[in-house]
């Protein structure tokens, strides 16, 4: 079988370790490293030192995207679904994975999955964080709504929005103590006054 990757290593990534299998012309070498950043720094190091030029990593949950972070750039990266790599039986062990996913490497057996430029993943996360919160503000709104209700304070069938400038300004007022209906009406602002 032709050698694709002369250079390469295998990357079994986990939540707190990362099982690294180098094979290159000179030898092959198999270590652990931890995930901190200064672990990974001594990855990145120990690939160098090895003159690897090819790197693969199975697509483990997001325990794969420091590592990729760290060693974009420097080496030519795959990402590959854990599905392909994992349907040969008889593997038990990290290290026997990682050998493996260099094996593969070497061979030209796998691909890698798209992977989004830095700039395009950072701004996709900002964007997937942004949705979150928009999310986490309508069912906040939702429950005030609810407890209101409860509470017997009809205060969504006087404004059109609970979370809105008058809306909470007699929220506010409610919550330091003011029940006194014409102090509350006279918090409206806008056309609601």
């Amino acid at each position: 079988m032709e050698m694709i990757h002369q250079r390469c290593c295998g990357l079994d990534v986990h939540k707190k370790s990362v099982v690294a299998c180098v094979i290159t012309p000179e030898g092959k070498d198999i270590r652990t490293f931890g995930t901190m950043t200064k672990d990974l720094l001594e990855l990145v190091d120990w690939l160098t030192e090895w003159r690897v030029s090819h790197v693969a990593m199975e697509s483990t949950g997001v325990y794969w995207k420091p590592i990729y972070n760290l060693l974009e750039g420097a080496f030519t990266l795959l990402v590959v679904n854990a599905h392909h790599i994992k349907v040969v039986p008889g593997r038990k062990t990290d290290v026997k994975d990682a050998e493996w996913i260099t094996d593969l490497l070497r061979h030209g057996l796998i691909t890698g999955s798209f992977i989004p430029e830095r700039s395009q993943r950072e701004l996709r996360e900002l964007l997937c964080y942004r949705q979150s919160l928009i999310q986490e503000r309508s069912r906040l709104i939702n429950t005030i709504e609810k407890v209101l209700e409860g509470a017997n304070i009809k205060l969504g069938a006087v404004v059109s929005h609970v979370a809105g400038a008058s809306g909470r300004a007699m929220l506010e007022a409610v919550a330091w103590g003011n029940e006194e209906p014409q102090a509350l009406a006279e918090l409206a602002k806008g056309r609601l006054h």
